[in-house]
């Protein structure tokens, strides 16, 4: 029979794990009542686990003491019928106590799955809503920790932890009072033996969770490695420029890592358990010693001395376990607080309560005297989510300043200039990406700020030059911009794209899973795949952020007659890369500076001679004299 008995073993050595450190974390004020505000659902069901949780602990000394009545009552005196009474008693007590542990199963599970989900769903929907700043900082791997890890700890704190206590707590009352009662000279040199082994495993605790800290960096380290070279852009990197022996051994000196820390911890558990076990061993020949001397003697019978050697094995599991119920408590509530941490970001790009919808037809875009810069790490992140050092903490310099222009509805306006500009800061600021710091932007005379975020994502449609496609088919992925469409709409939007042909050629069709990003396409047909999304969508605005600028002669053709459609009757703001593609737009932007520099159209801005005439030189100079494959001209025929 285990020393620590009623399954005290695996407990006290997960608890000897715990990071000791937690315990000078400082948790923000507020937290338990906070905790408390998510338990209240559950009240019913932890109610009743915490009564089943003490039932259960009851039971601890029901066997022993039945024991006893065996003993002293049945097999001593030769009582067959008393002997098959408690026996039956005893065969009693074990359903009863399985259908206890069954209970508080059901109810542990249903508390703590629900409070999973709650978190989890809460997080992820208020992640979902925090600005593109945040995602530019934050770690991906650190977002998915909150999600699961802490989330799973901070639901151990109602479940695990607590139940812990309690049993603990009632299981070690009895249990000592059950133990003075029958001799407390026994009891009390059980207590003095009680040093012998906490402090060994306190030794023990230290030494385990330093190395399960380390353990989790090492474990961190080599997914980290697996991570980027599992994903399709580091694998196509690893095999162009990666040498797979010396990858390999790298990979094997983090592996290697791992596994001497395993052994190791291995090694101090071994440890552990032995220990117990020879403490176990110690206390047993000392109470049957001592107890046994103390029989003979008549102080006390012979059942007596089984019932208390049995409650000794329940004695020191407790003890040892709210010993570190500290730590344990801490961890809990670290986690708890961890996650409070994501949900107290406010986002900085809010509905503003009494927002507006974005008032109907064609639609026309104003910039009046803005002004941005792009926020602060404290301002939109959180340094615990960031992998590495803050060395920008203080607010960022203005990146744009008096910009003012007017897109009417319907018009092509272009922006032009040199790169980091503040091109696609000014696009981000009409889609409301980020909110300006100063001036104010306008859609059809609403304010951005003051309009749904449901209304300006309608009328507004991105594509950028790296167009993202998610892991699944490309039914899903165009269906992403309108879920209700329809197949014989997607078909259309995929034709008007440019596109429909080589989809229909797919031994899949639309149910075509695209790989990870999208990487089972090539360039030009992402592109294409992310205009059928944007025309599926339909918005009366369309942004273009350099869409084909890194496209090949072939993909960009076809792009460029699928732009023709979005474009069609809707107001548009493109960012150029080739300045051949905008010169029949309505208005040329000329960015510099995080100013407009110029502004025109294309015939009007040459003959100035000044910034984009110099752009248009230096990029023409070297090419013959023929017709430009306009990208936004009526009149070209090469499309």
């Amino acid at each position: 029979m285990s020393m620590l008995g009623g399954g005290y073993g695996p407990s006290v050595y997960r608890s000897l794990r715990r990071d000791g450190s937690v315990v000078n974390e400082r948790l923000t004020p507020g937290t338990v009542r906070r905790i408390a505000a998510y338990a209240r659902p559950f009240s019913r069901q932890i109610t009743a686990f915490l009564i089943l949780v003490v039932l259960g602990s009851v039971t601890v000394i029901a066997s022993p003491l039945l024991m006893k009545a065996v003993i002293d009552n049945g097999i001593i005196p030769r009582r067959v019928d008393v002997v098959v009474q408690l026996s039956l008693a005893i065969a009693a007590l074990a359903l009863l106590d399985a259908a206890l542990s069954l209970g508080q199963r059901w109810f542990s599970s249903r508390v703590g799955e629900g409070l999973i989900f709650n978190l989890r769903t809460e997080v992820f929907d208020h992640v979902q809503r925090m600005p593109v700043a945040f995602f530019t900082r934050a770690q991906t791997g650190a977002l998915v920790s909150r999600l699961n890890s802490d989330v799973i700890g901070a639901q151990r704190a109602i479940t695990s932890t607590l139940s812990s206590v309690l049993s603990n707590v009632v299981s070690l009352i009895m249990v000592l009072g059950a133990m003075l009662l029958l001799s407390w000279q026994i009891t009390l040199v059980a207590l003095v033996l009680l040093p012998i082994f906490v402090v060994p495993a306190k030794w023990v605790g230290r030494r385990m969770s330093g190395l399960t800290r380390r353990q989790m960096t090492l474990d961190a380290d080599m997914s980290q490695v697996m991570t980027e070279r599992f994903n399709v852009g580091g694998a196509m990197v690893a095999k162009l420029y990666g040498r797979p022996e010396e990858e390999a051994d790298a990979f094997a000196e983090r592996a290697g890592r791992v596994r001497d820390i395993g052994i190791t911890v291995g090694m101090y558990g071994a440890f552990f358990r032995i220990a117990l076990g020879l403490v176990a061993a110690l206390a047993t020949a000392l109470v049957y010693g001592l107890g046994g001397m103390l029989a003979v003697e008549g102080v006390f019978a012979l059942g007596t001395l089984v019932a208390l050697a049995s409650l000794l094995m329940r004695l020191y599991g407790p003890l040892t376990s709210l010993s570190n119920v500290h730590v344990d408590v801490m961890t809990a509530l670290v986690s708890f607080d961890r996650v409070f941490e994501v949900l107290d970001l406010k986002p900085m790009v809010a509905e503003r309560p009494g927002a507006r919808p974005v008032p109907g037809g064609p639609v026309r875009i104003e910039f009046d005297d803005v002004a941005f810069r792009y926020p602060a790490a404290d301002e939109v992140s959180l340094a615990s989510l960031e992998a590495v050092a803050r060395p920008d903490t203080g607010p960022g310099q203005e990146v744009l300043t008096g910009v003012t222009f007017t897109a009417e509805p319907g018009q092509l306006v272009a922006l032009v200039g040199p790169s980091g500009a503040g091109k696609t800061t000014i696009t981000s600021l009409a889609t409301r990406l980020y909110d300006v710091t100063g001036g104010e932007v306008r859609v059809n005379g609403l304010p951005v700020r003051d309009a749904t975020m449901a209304s300006l994502r309608d009328t507004v449609g991105v594509v950028t030059q790296d167009a993202h496609l998610f892991h699944d088919t490309i039914g899903a992925n165009l269906r992403y911009a309108r879920p209700a469409a329809s197949d014989e709409e997607i078909w259309e939007a995929l034709r008007a794209a440019q596109i429909a042909d080589m989809i229909e050629g797919l031994p899949e069709g639309l149910d075509t899973v695209v790989g990870d990003r999208g990487y089972r396409l090539s360039g030009g047909e992402k592109q294409r795949l992310a205009l059928a999304r944007l025309l599926l969508k339909a918005p009366r605005v369309v942004v273009l952020d350099e869409a084909t600028a890194h496209l090949d002669s072939e993909s960009e053709a076809a792009v460029q007659r699928a732009l023709k459609t979005a474009l069609a009757g809707r107001t548009s703001l493109v960012i150029a890369h080739r300045l051949s593609t905008i010169r029949e737009a309505d208005q040329i932007l000329v960015v510099a500076g995080g100013r407009i520099a110029e502004q025109g159209r294309h015939e009007a801005l040459l003959a100035r001679g000044g910034l984009y005439a110099e752009l248009y030189r230096t990029q023409f100079e070297h090419q013959p004299d023929s017709p430009a494959r306009a990208l936004y001209d009526p009149q070209s025929t090469t499309g």
